[in-house]
């Protein structure tokens, strides 16, 4: 999984960038190189290791290029290159390297023991949670047309919240506290309830129209905290 990992490092870092409006060094360039460089530390030095993250940095930039103009263009891109990664995973090298023999070294008690693979795919897992969860629930609020909140009002602390509430369920189900994410899922909705009723008092947008901007929201945002869970699994 070291090709998958390395790229969702890149991918992740680089919208954190964008996300803090980062103008030098590029978000998309800095993406690229940290998953080239990590790739090298973590002792991926065959022709196909290369290769992989020279197409995983190729990904990194051209995500970077198109998640503001071509919403479609960039959903497709990231899946066809998580994609990938995933169905190519068998031929990746094991990471090791320098990247393993520090975390041999390491006293952390969290790192202690974990081989480089599972490292980068920890943290390339966390760094998606994050701007570019955002991002990705974002694209597809813009391609389904469930964006009706244009009256000046948003959900408050949506930006915040939504990767808060992605690493929290991806922490407990680490874990293996399923049932608590559940209910961290089932709390969101009856807290934010109050807050769509009132869009309906301000006449704004219906409240079906936010209910479904809320709801579809929410599902890709959870999809994304699942789905990197299973990755994660042993």
């Amino acid at each position: 999984m070291s090709w998958l990992a390395l790229l969702l490092v890149g991918v992740g870092l680089c919208d954190l960038l964008r996300a803090a409006e980062a103008r030098a060094p590029i978000p998309g360039g800095s993406g690229a190189l940290v998953a080239l460089v990590g790739g090298l530390l973590a002792g991926l030095t065959r022709a196909a290791d290369i290769a992989a993250l020279v197409v995983a940095a190729a990904v990194v930039i051209g995500w970077s290029l198109v998640v503001d103009r071509a919403p479609r263009i960039a959903l497709l891109l990231l899946a066809v290159g998580l994609s990938l990664a995933v169905l190519l995973s068998p031929y990746a090298s094991t990471a090791d390297g320098a990247l393993g023999d520090w975390l041999e070294a390491t006293r952390l008690p969290v790192l202690h023991g974990v081989s480089a693979d599972r490292a980068l795919l920890l943290c390339g897992s966390l760094l998606v949670q994050l701007a570019t969860g955002n991002a990705v629930v974002r694209l597809v609020l813009t391609l389904t047309g469930s964006a009706p909140l244009a009256t000046g009002r948003t959900l408050k602390g949506g930006r915040l919240l939504g990767p808060m509430e992605r690493l929290v369920i991806l922490g407990l189900g680490l874990a293996g506290h399923m049932t608590a994410a559940s209910l961290v899922i089932a709390a969101k909705g009856l807290i934010r309830w109050p807050e769509l009723q009132s869009f309906k008092a301000a006449g704004g947008p219906s409240i079906d129209e936010v209910t479904e901007y809320f709801l579809v929201g929410s599902f890709v945002s959870w999809l994304l905290a699942l789905s990197t869970l299973v990755l994660l699994a042993r």
